[in-house]
């Protein structure tokens, strides 16, 4: 009796290590290996000897920051992530001001229908990337697009929108028409935990719907506009499906459009697989770097206001 009431603690102190361990594994496995490994490839490099051919002509080798070096001296590299920075300009404020317009309609009483119109405006979001491209690029074409056949009955203009500057407008609508969905829900979540009393309370006050709106909904969501902000940052930065897929439909996206398209060039085309990795690495260091400065602001923001 005495030996199992003393075994007994050792046995819950050692659960949660129990629960943890798959998910663990899961982690080291799937997650922190390949980034080790994508990390460790980005130091290495191949050396030829003579003129490559037979055995031991080619030999794996310590490179240094030699892959980095290059990857940052890269024009194509840079001009993606300028390009990826204007498509970005367009698409994260768009987006999330829609999500937020519409969270905010469907938070009111005078809306008929709210699950009915919630899951239509949440639907285009469950819809595969690659799948959307897709629809939207056919939209775009002149010789298939019912858009262009009804702009020419009416004999108004036919814009080319996967050509020069409306190519931006393009690949920001798929974007935008695929993401706003998910970021209402969330803000609508929150929009939906605020207490009525507030609202009961601002009422007696005299305040209109559009007061109500501007001055205490808008404020009490602001951390899950925070999170759909940061979230909307992370995909910006990796943006791949919508480039690669209209690309076989117009001469305007080349390979290298944004940086992770010229990331998959190199590691799959090229067959350089240490510079593709050094590349990627930097993306990954951007993504965190703005990603925790985002949050840095937001933070020292709120504990500002908390202040006042």
């Amino acid at each position: 009796m005495t030996s199992t009431t003393s075994r007994r603690p050792y046995g819950v102190k050692g659960a949660p290590y129990g629960f943890l361990l798959p998910a663990t594994v899961l982690f080291l496995l799937f997650f922190a290996l390949p980034i080790g490994y994508a990390v460790w490839l980005s130091f290495r490099k191949v050396r030829v000897s003579g003129l490559g051919l037979g055995a031991g002509a080619r030999s794996e080798v310590w490179a240094g920051f030699e892959n980095y070096t290059g990857a940052l001296r890269d024009s194509e590299l840079l001009h993606g992530a300028l390009r990826v920075l204007g498509y970005g300009c367009i698409v994260i404020p768009v987006m999330l001001g829609l999500a937020l317009l519409f969270a905010l309609m469907l938070d009111t009483d005078r809306v008929r229908f709210t699950p009915v119109t919630r899951l239509a405006i949440f639907l285009p979001y469950a819809i595969p990337g690659v799948v959307a491209a897709l629809m939207w690029g056919f939209l775009y074409l002149p010789d298939v697009s019912p858009f262009y056949f009804v702009l020419d009955r009416l004999d108004l203009p036919q814009p080319d929108l996967l050509d020069g500057g409306p190519l931006y407008l393009a690949l920001s609508n798929i974007a935008v028409w695929g993401g706003t969905g998910f970021n209402m829900i969330v803000i609508y979540t929150s929009l939906r935990s605020i207490p009525a009393e507030v609202y009961e309370a601002a009422k007696l006050d005299g305040a209109t719907p559009l007061q109500i709106a501007l001055r205490i909904k808008i404020p009490m969501v602001a951390p899950s506009l925070v999170l759909t902000f940061f979230f909307s940052i992370i995909a910006t930065l990796q943006v791949f499906n919508e480039p690669t897929t209209l690309k076989p439909l117009t001469n305007s996206v080349d390979t290298s459009w944004s940086p992770l398209m010229k990331v998959y060039q190199d590691a799959f085309h090229r067959g350089d697989i240490y510079a593709a990795a050094a590349e990627a690495t930097l993306i990954a260091l951007a993504t965190l770097v703005l990603s925790f400065a985002f949050l840095r602001a937001a933070n020292r923001r709120n504990k500002q206001e908390e202040a006042r």
